[in-house]
């Protein structure tokens, strides 16, 4: 499965401050769709995502119906991303 998007890079705090794009509504229902075939856990979801010229691997989290792809700090600083910006996203998942 391959999805492409953009969304705004959040902050949350946790216990470790993180950094986060939101996937869609419709997007997160496509992978609700099938996350029962790659799961490895808890809900969280291993995927390849694209961002500008890096590709990193991560997993996405579930949160308030949605999913959330974590942005890395070597991600960010590569693709010179700062919060706040929208960024456009390619997540791969293997299904």
């Amino acid at each position: 499965m391959d999805l492409e998007f953009s969304g705004e890079i959040v902050w949350w705090r946790g216990p470790a401050p993180y950094h986060f794009v939101r996937v869609p509504d419709g997007e997160s229902a496509q992978i609700e769709a099938v996350k029962h075939l790659v799961t490895y856990g808890w809900g969280v979801i291993p995927v390849t995502a694209v961002v500008g010229d890096t590709e990193f691997t991560t997993s996405l989290f579930p949160k308030d119906g949605a999913f959330l792809v974590p942005l890395k700090d070597g991600v960010r600083q590569a693709e010179s991303l700062e919060l706040g910006e929208v960024v456009s996203i390619r997540l791969i998942l293997d299904v």
